[in-house]
């Protein structure tokens, strides 16, 4: 690994540490919402997690890489935050009325003119919750999901601001592309 410069060190070091940072941060919110507050995620509260998992695992091997290879692993994190937006803001249209949820889950068929077997043989697995149905922490009027989108376009630029710096130093050092 060549630095020519501190800068792109420090630089590979904001990337890689605010995806690490922003992704434990999310894990830690949903244990305390889940084991403290007692909230059952929806089924779209589980999409929700997938990016910040790989965002996770790009954060750390944008902090192992050097400034030439990391910046790549920086752009695939601006992909999953994208992504992150994408499903932030999908769960808050669900939640507002403004579109159907696409998870099967958040869809219930009712059994009509069944006796007690069929119905609990159309019964999920696990018991579910309701994509529609919004949680309110702390008192806030804003929800859950609301501030988790918000959360996720706020983590989405600043890595455009760090990655772009990324970008910047590593083409100001001189190293081949």
């Amino acid at each position: 690994m060549l630095f020519t410069d501190k800068r792109q060190i420090r630089a590979v070091w904001h990337i890689g540490g605010l995806y690490v940072l922003a992704a434990l941060f999310v894990f830690l919110i949903v244990f305390v919402a889940e084991t403290f507050l007692h909230m059952v995620p929806c089924e779209l509260c589980l999409w929700e997690r997938g990016p910040w998992r790989v965002l996770l695992g790009l954060g750390v091997l944008a902090l192992v890489l050097s400034p030439r290879y990391a910046r790549w692993a920086a752009v695939a994190g601006l992909v999953c935050l994208a992504v992150s937006v994408g499903l932030g803001v999908l769960h808050v249209g669900v939640e507002h009325g403004l579109w159907p949820s696409p998870a099967a889950e958040c869809h219930v068929g009712l059994v009509e003119g069944h006796d007690f077997a069929d119905w609990m043989a159309h019964l999920p697995a696990r018991p579910t919750k309701p994509c529609d149905l919004p949680d309110y922490p702390f008192g806030l009027p804003v929800s859950m999901t609301t501030l988790s989108a918000l959360y996720a376009v706020l983590v989405f630029g600043l890595a455009v601001m760090e990655t772009y710096r990324l970008f910047r130093f590593v083409r100001n050092g001189r190293l081949d592309v």
